[in-house]
């Protein structure tokens, strides 16, 4: 079914949550695009282009062995054709077809890319599926394995992909040239390309020496500079067009315009990360895995600009500084940051085989590049990407790298600005409370109807779980469920959700929140307590103590207001039993081979059912990754509220 986000409706609720420069600057967008339909771009010729945004001496000797093992298997999987990409498996990749999507068999339609009806699934496919080959980050494990290995066989499969993409991709064909983000990420990753393939023979005449990768260099950044992503669009897809964009600029500067493209770049990226991240250092669209991609997209930004002797202000290294400090603070003792808001499996830059660990690798660069404060969990693991951006890096105490600023001297807890806040336990449990706002910017694109939700876990495993997101196009009752309230650890009244979608990346009404009180200090008992306005004229308020000596997670939901039908969700984890009678759950799981239970007692005044699989409507589901789910028990709790009235939940862990 396709996600109809092109019909006269949306396009209404969409313009109402613009303002009017938005809006101007879309139409000079949609005036633009016209005129390139008859009169494209032309690029420069260029001559005497030399590559010098080298690798320092050593850099890939700094490779841990256990990393360069785990990529060079991977790389000789992508030698094989074999790859996956959101949960559907490919043998296809020695010979790929660039616009064909493998998930529904259809192949997208040619003709000027801004004619592609690349939202409708029926027409194009997948467009996920599609894109996401071409953002050319297995061509930079390929490369990678080249640098490690000297290999030639992996430069050589890595010339031939690009040399077939360019040749089947010219500028303003087809439906990679419709989203920016897609072209700043591909850049990104063609100067990591150039960089890992230095010392082969034929680098220089697959990039700086050949005319069609200077002219599919110059359009991807023409089209940057011509289309940023505006107003309330501006969330992580600008900060990767314009990292992408300055990465290129810096590393490709052979063009008239590269330096304008760069300084361009550079203060549209540094306005950016500020705009997208919170003081405390949390990404501001409160979806765990933009923090990553953001983060890691500038520390690639600030690794060109060192690379190339560019000053970068002082702002872009406190930001990324602040939300490596905010990442250490939220993991669980197994490194695993809350599942908040929308994933989509994204990355900034990709050179590390199977089995990295993605926040392990970020905290491992946190530590080279900034520092790792005695608060900070241990990182055992080990990765590619941080030696090599490392050697590039200026470590940011060195003087002028940036501004002396006062770091988190103990742990954070509470994030207030961003409404988040984790509460601690014995034996590794580990408490994510929601009181944030809605989303970030007027349409809250990556924002899940959650407000008031609490993720639990215990020495690493969901045991109350957040589902995660599953799917953005082509399946739109999917998209609802695991952006729904039902679809959260949370509280829903009369069968709709605390804020109102639009359409699948669009809210018209954001349910406001606000955090009452938090007390982390050590006293034995932590807790937390918030309400949302999402149902007026009902008001929903959640209590959470987490007690240490009982190691229990006590939840206490009140509703004040008139009449009204509840529904009380909690998503089990998909590794988690459940044994329901009446209201008790008992709960059991296995960790490293030993067997762990829990109780759950929930609130008598409800009606209790737990729920697997469920497909009409969907519920009682887990998505471990994009384009990809299982079943997971749910139970949800039935019943009305009249005046004031309260619900607790109490989760007990058993000792071992």
């Amino acid at each position: 079914m396709t996600v109809n986000s092109g019909s006269a409706g949306w396009y209404v609720r969409r313009l109402s949550r613009m303002g009017p420069r938005e809006v101007g600057g879309r139409v000079g967008d949609t005036v633009r695009r016209r005129r390139w339909r008859s009169a494209r771009p032309v690029a420069p010729s260029v001559t005497g282009a030399r590559f010098t945004a080298v690798l320092p001496a050593g850099a890939v000797a700094a490779v841990p062995p256990d990393a360069a093992k785990r990529l060079v298997a991977e790389a000789d999987r992508l030698m094989a054709g074999q790859a996956e990409f959101f949960g559907v498996l490919r043998d296809d990749l020695a010979d790929p077809d660039w616009w064909f999507d493998p998930k529904t068999g259809r192949r997208a339609p040619e003709g000027y890319a801004f004619d592609v009806p690349y939202r409708d699934e029926d027409v194009t496919g997948d467009i996920k599926q599609i894109w996401e080959p071409s953002r050319h980050q297995y061509l930079t494990v390929l490369a990678a394995a080249y640098a490690v290995t000297g290999d030639e066989r992996y430069a050589e499969r890595v010339a031939g992909h690009l040399r077939s993409w360019w040749a089947s991709n010219p500028p303003l064909r087809g439906v990679h040239w419709v989203s920016g983000i897609e072209l700043g990420i591909r850049l990104l990753s063609w100067v990591w390309v150039r960089r890992l393939l230095d010392g082969w023979p034929g680098a220089a005449a697959l990039f700086e020496d050949n005319p069609v990768a200077l002219k599919q260099i110059w359009h991807h950044q023409r089209w940057l500079a011509a289309f940023p992503s505006r107003g309330s669009s501006a969330n992580n897809h600008v900060v990767a067009e314009t990292a992408g964009q300055f990465a290129a600029a810096c590393a490709f500067g052979w063009f008239p315009s590269s330096a304008r493209w760069r300084d361009d770049a550079l203060r549209s990226l540094e306005r950016q990360l500020r705009a997208n991240t919170f003081l405390s250092g949390l990404n501001r669209e409160l979806a765990t895995e933009y923090h990553g991609l953001v983060l890691e997209l500038g520390l690639a930004a600030v690794a060109e600009a060192d690379a190339a002797g560019v000053a970068v202000p002082p702002t872009v290294r406190l930001v990324l500084l602040r939300m490596t400090d905010a990442l250490a603070a939220v993991v669980d003792d197994r490194l695993r940051p809350p599942r908040q808001g929308d994933a989509d499996d994204g990355y900034g830059l990709v050179v590390d085989g199977a089995g990295t660990d993605r926040w392990a690798s970020l905290l491992a660069t946190g530590d080279a590049v900034f520092g790792a404060l005695p608060w900070w969990p241990e990182v055992t693991g080990t990765d590619v990407r941080t030696p090599l951006l490392a050697a590039l890096i200026r470590p940011y105490a060195k003087e002028g790298t940036g501004p002396a600023v006062a770091r988190p001297a103990s742990r954070p807890a509470h994030f207030a600005d961003a409404g988040l806040t984790v509460l601690r336990g014995p034996g590794g449990i580990w408490c994510r409370c929601d009181g944030g706002p809605h989303g970030f910017l007027s349409i809250a694109a990556h924002a899940h109807a959650d407000a008031l939700s609490v993720e639990v876990r215990h020495d690493g495993v969901d045991v109350l779980a957040d589902p995660g997101t599953f799917c953005y196009h082509g399946q739109p009752e999917w998209r609802r469920y695991f952006r729904s309230t039902l679809g959260h650890n949370t509280l829903e009244l009369d069968g709709t959700d605390q804020s109102v979608s639009g359409g699948p990346f669009l809210w018209t009404r954001h349910a406001r929140s606000r955090v009452l009180g938090v007390d982390v200090s050590d006293g034995g008992v932590s807790r937390w307590c918030a309400e949302h306005d999402g149902y007026g004229p009902c008001v929903h308020r959640r209590r959470v103590d987490l007690t240490a000596a009982s190691r229990e997670v006590r939840v206490v939901d009140e509703v004040r207001g008139p009449r009204r039908a509840v529904r009380l969700a909690f998503h089990l984890g998909p590794a988690i039993a459940a044994d329901l009678v009446d209201d008790r759950a008992v709960l059991t799981w296995a960790r490293n081979g030993e067997e762990r239970s829990a109780v759950l007692d929930l609130p008598g005044e409800l009606s209790w059912r737990a729920h697997r699989g469920e497909t009409n409507p969907p519920l009682g589901w887990y998505s471990p990754g994009f384009g990809r789910k299982e079943p997971a028990t749910t139970l949800v709790g039935t019943g009305f509220t009249d005046g004031a009235r309260e619900f607790t939940t109490v989760l007990g862990f058993r000792d071992r």
